[in-house]
C-alpha cells in the first residue's frame, strides 16, 4: 500500500486525462483493463519522488571518480558515517545515480505539528529541509529544539499563522525545529533561513544545497537525456530557446567542451541571471545569455534591424536548437496536488506551436531539432509531433541516442514506426510502488528503475531536410 494518496486532480483535470488514458488507439493496444491500470498506476507514482535522485559532473573540471568520491564524502557527513551507495549510469556516463531511501512507515508522530504549502512539500520528499518561507502554521507552543512532525497542505486552504490545520494533509516525517513559533509569525520582517531540521523523513535522500558548487550539477534523469539526444558538436551554433531551468544550457556546452556557442534565450529576466550565474559558476565560456520572448526571435528585415549577437536572429542561423518548451509540468515528480485548471492546461498548445514554429525558421537546412516538455498529455507531446509533420514537410523524426525511456504513446494518429522514434519517460509503467532503491540486488534491477522510475518526460527528434 502507498504511503500518500493519489495525486490532487481537479475533477475536470482527472476527467481529461483520464480520457486521454483511454483513447481508442491506447485501448485497441494494452486493453482496456491495462489502460485503467496504467492511469491508476500514474495518480499513485506521481504523488511519490522517484527511486533515484541524479546528479550531473561538469566533466570540463572534474572526472566522474573525482566528483563521485567527493559526492560520497560529503554525504556521509550528513548522514553521520553512513555509506550511501554512488552508481554511474552506464549510458550516461556524466550522470550519477544516488538511490532515495525509503518510504518509512509506522513513524512516531509529535503533538508539535508545522505544516508547509505544497511547494514545500514536495521539495522535503526530494531531500531538502524545511525553511521558514515555507511554513504556514505551526503549533501554538513550537519552540527551538522542539521535535515536530511535518505535514503538507495539499489542497492550498491553510491560513498562514494558524495554530491549528485540520484540512487536507500528508504526513511528510519529522525533524527538530530550528526556529519558534514567534520567531517565524511574530517579527515584522520576513524570517529567512531553516526553520526545520528534517531528521526522520518520510523519504530521505541527501540535500544539495550548496554543494560542490561548480563540480555537480542535480538534474532529473530525462532531462540529463535531451541534451545527448540533441548531440551538440564543438564548433557548432547551438539555440536553447527557453533556457530556463539552465540545466540543459550548461549540459549542451560541457558536452561541446565549451567550444562554439550556446545562446540560451528566456523570457525572465531574474531566470536569464541565473543563467549567467551557473555559468560563470561552470566555469563555461561559450554561453551567452538574453532576456527575450522566443515566440519573436526571428528578425524580420522590414523592421529596419541589423542582424547582431542577440535576438531576433537571423532565419536558417542555428546548427541545432532545443525547445524545451513551455508546459503543464504535469509529470514533475513529486506532485501531491496539481492546481492547474483545464483552461490552464489547454493554454500550452498553442504557445508551443508558436515556439516550434521559430524554431523551425531558425534552423540551418541539414539541422538539429529536438523538441522536450516534462508533461504527460497527449496534446502536449505526441499531438505536437503529428502537427509539425504536417505543417513542416521539411521536418522528419530522427533517431533518439540514447534511448532509454520508452516510445509515443498512441492516441494521436501517429504510425507505429514514429511511434518508435519518440522517447517518453512515462512514471505510469512502474510496476512496483514504494521501491527502496537501497535494496535492488543486481546492476540490472538498479538500472531498469532508473530509467524507468523517473519524471515524467517526452523527447522528440527532428531534422530539418535540406
Amino acid at each position: 500500500m502507498s504511503v500518500f494518496p493519489k495525486i490532487l486532480f481537479k475533477r475536470e483535470v482527472e476527467d481529461y486525462l483520464c480520457n486521454v488514458y483511454h483513447n481508442k488507439e491506447l485501448v485497441a493496444s494494452l486493453g482496456l483493463d491495462e489502460v485503467e491500470r496504467k492511469f491508476d498506476r500514474l495518480q499513485r507514482c506521481l504523488s511519490h519522488p522517484p527511486s533515484f535522485t541524479t546528479v550531473r559532473v561538469n566533466t570540463l573540471v572534474t572526472s566522474v571518480e573525482a566528483a563521485k568520491q567527493q559526492l560520497s564524502d560529503e554525504i556521509k557527513k550528513q548522514f553521520l558515517g553512513d555509506v550511501i551507495p554512488i552508481h554511474q549510469h552506464p549510458r550516461l556516463n556524466d550522470l550519477l545515480l544516488i538511490p532515495v531511501t525509503g518510504p518509512r512507515r509506522a513513524q512516531k508522530q509529535h503533538s508539535v505539528q508545522v505544516i508547509v504549502g505544497a511547494q514545500c512539500g514536495n521539495a522535503v520528499l526530494r531531500g531538502a529541509h524545511v525553511y521558514a518561507a515555507g511554513i504556514l502554521s505551526a503549533s501554538k507552543w513550537m519552540k527551538t529544539g522542539d521535535e515536530v512532525s511535518v505535514f503538507s497542505d495539499i489542497e492550498g486552504k491553510c491560513r498562514r499563522g494558524a495554530v491549528e490545520f485540520d484540512g487536507a494533509k500528508v504526513f511528510l516525517g519529522n525533524g527538530i525545529a530550528e526556529l519558534s513559533r514567534s520567531d517565524i509569525f511574530c517579527t515584522n520582517s520576513p524570517i529567512k533561513g531553516k526553520g526545520i531540521r528534517m531528521t526522520e523523513p518520510v523519504y530521505s535522500s541527501p540535500s544539495f544545497d550548496n554543494m560542490l558548487p561548480g563540480y555537480i550539477f542535480l538534474q532529473n534523469l530525462p532531462s540529463a537525456v535531451v541534451s545527448h539526444v540533441l548531440s551538440p558538436q564543438p564548433g557548432e551554433r547551438v539555440l536553447d530557446m527557453c533556457a530556463a531551468p539552465e540545466g540543459k544550457t550548461t549540459h549542451i556546452a560541457s558536452l561541446m567542451n565549451d567550444e562554439g556557442e550556446v545562446i540560451a534565450v528566456d523570457k525572465i529576466a531574474n531566470k536569464v541571471e541565473k543563467i549567467k550565474h551557473n555559468a560563470s559558476l561552470l566555469q563555461l565560456k561559450c554561453i551567452q545569455a538574453y532576456c527575450f520572448n522566443s515566440t519573436k526571435a526571428v528578425l524580420r528585415e522590414p523592421k529596419g534591424l541589423e542582424p547582431g549577437l542577440g535576438p531576433p536572429f537571423c532565419p536558417e542561423s542555428f546548427d541545432r536548437i532545443l525547445l524545451d518548451a513551455p508546459c503543464s509540468g504535469m509529470g514533475l515528480r513529486p506532485s501531491m496536488a496539481c492546481p492547474l485548471s483545464l483552461k490552464e492546461l489547454a493554454s500550452y498548445q498553442p504557445l508551443q506551436r508558436k515556439l516550434l514554429s521559430t524554431a523551425v525558421e531558425l534552423l540551418k537546412p541539414g539541422g538539429t531539432l529536438v523538441y522536450s516538455t516534462c508533461t504527460i498529455t497527449l496534446a502536449e507531446n505526441e499531438e505536437q509531433v503529428a502537427w509539425a509533420l504536417k505543417t513542416f514537410p521539411g521536418l522528419q523524426l530522427e533517431v533518439q541516442e540514447p534511448h532509454i525511456g520508452g516510445e509515443g504513446m498512441p492516441g494521436a494518429g501517429l504510425s507505429s514506426d514514429r511511434l518508435k522514434l519518440l522517447q517518453r519517460f512515462d512514471p505510469s509503467v512502474t510496476e512496483i510502488l514504494d521501491v527502496d532503491a537501497n535494496k535492488l540486488k543486481s546492476d540490472e534491477d538498479l538500472v531498469a528503475v532508473a530509467n524507468s522510475d523517473t519524471i515524467g518526460f517526452f523527447i522528440a527528434k527532428f531534422l530539418k531536410k535540406s
